[in-house]
């Protein structure tokens, strides 16, 4: 009897959820592209990135990808998406902390920049993913209006997904979604090295 009662309740509350749900779905009615930003000091937040740009291709969707900071280091997703159709830009000089030279640094940012603005007016490109643009940003590697008018003039249907710790509070109140990866915990800071497959 008790079980009974005890499954009358959770169909009672499961109908509330499920009720909830859909009323959330049938008020999303707007089909538009979306500005997303995935930031925060904890890992995952290309791998995140790289994920969507998959299930969009997945979808038989078109993709592009401009990878800041991270330079011609190996790249397991790099690898798998080119091949998959996906065109690169990569930005040639690799971590800044590395080249250690500001005006190196900002023409690279502004060359990867000027290919990320040519996809940002295609039409034809369903998604694009900016690595690490968020480091361009606030080392003042690119104007922040030139940026933020870009997305802004982007065509409709559109998407862009924007990585990298400290995003900008203005990009941030662009955004349509912005999530947060906390740091709990990171194997690197117990000593254990990057590995590909994993680490990328």
């Amino acid at each position: 009897m008790s079980d009974s009662r005890s499954d009358e309740r959770h169909k009672a509350r499961q109908q509330k959820v499920k009720e909830a749900v859909d009323a959330k779905v049938a008020a999303a009615n707007i089909e538009r592209g979306v500005l997303m930003v995935i930031t925060g000091n904890g890992k995952g937040k290309t791998t995140a990135g790289f994920g969507t740009v998959a299930r969009a291709v997945g979808h038989g969707k078109r993709a592009a990808v401009v990878q800041f900071i991270k330079g011609n280091w190996d790249c397991g997703e790099r690898k798998l998406l080119e091949g998959a159709g996906v065109p690169f830009e990569v930005m040639a000089t690799g971590f800044t902390w590395e080249t250690q030279n500001r005006d190196t640094d900002t023409k690279a940012a502004e060359k990867a920049w000027a290919q990320a603005e040519i996809w940002l007016k295609d039409e034809s490109i369903d998604l694009i993913l900016l690595d690490e643009l968020t480091y361009m940003l606030s080392y003042h590697y690119l104007d922040l209006e030139r940026v933020l008018e870009a997305f802004k003039n982007r065509p409709p249907m559109q998407h862009v997904i924007v990585t990298g710790r400290n995003c900008h509070r203005q990009l941030l109140e662009l955004a349509d979604t912005v999530s947060e990866i906390e740091c709990v915990r990171h194997a690197f800071e117990a000593g254990i090295k990057a590995q590909p497959g994993f680490d990328f």
